[in-house]
């Protein structure tokens, strides 16, 4: 299977940040492994004019996720923080729209939560998702769905991905049930796009 991606077409980046890499607050077992492969499918993107969408946890000191308010994890992505930036070997091009999620004390694994970025991104005609970041069981995983629900054809970047699996087999069981519910997975050699002078109009 070989897809070909336009403008219709988006790559969505989940948090590849700090905290969720090797000698962050919450890191992904091989975390930073992810950067250079999203770095080579946001070339591929960018050459076909296709829009290219980073999300980031942005939590507040108190959010309820955190183990001292209750929730399952230590304080991780505290808005203006070291930990809270994007991995720094990951290009971010001109132009790239940045989406900041769970920025209020409720959690939100998924970048369409609370948001009304479906409808934002139905009205600039994009149909396609492409998703791949950190993590494949949280907000990979919820991403993913989210689209789905929401009627876009959705794409899981494997080789673009990885796990925390706080229990074993976790990102295997959030896969299988992606691949469920009407997701497609594929790696970057699957990938190739029309080169284009132009970018979309960002998020309204």
């Amino acid at each position: 299977m070989t897809i070909t991606i336009g403008k219709t077409s988006a790559l969505v980046v989940v948090d590849v940040q700090r905290d969720f890499c090797p000698g962050g607050a919450l890191p992904v077992p091989d975390g930073d492994k992810v950067v250079p492969v999203i770095n080579e499918y946001i070339k591929k993107f960018a050459a076909a004019g296709a829009p290219i969408i980073f999300t980031r946890d942005w939590h507040p000191p108190d959010h309820s996720s955190f183990k001292s308010q209750g929730g399952p994890w230590p304080p991780h992505c505290i808005q203006n923080t070291e930990g809270a930036k994007f991995h720094p070997s990951l290009t971010i091009p001109p132009g790239a729209e940045i989406i900041s999620k769970a920025d209020k004390r409720d959690e939100a694994y998924s970048f369409f939560q609370g948001t009304h970025l479906d409808e934002a991104l139905h009205k600039r005609g994009i149909d396609t998702l492409f998703v791949g970041g950190l993590a494949t069981d949280y907000c990979v995983k919820e991403t993913i769905l989210d689209g789905l629900k929401d009627s876009f054809e959705v794409y899981h970047l494997d080789d673009a991905s990885r796990g925390v699996d706080v229990n074993p087999g976790d990102s295997d069981r959030a896969l299988e049930l992606m691949v469920a519910r009407g997701c497609k997975r594929i790696t970057i050699e699957q990938i190739r796009g029309k080169e284009v002078s132009t970018v979309s109009s960002p998020l309204e």
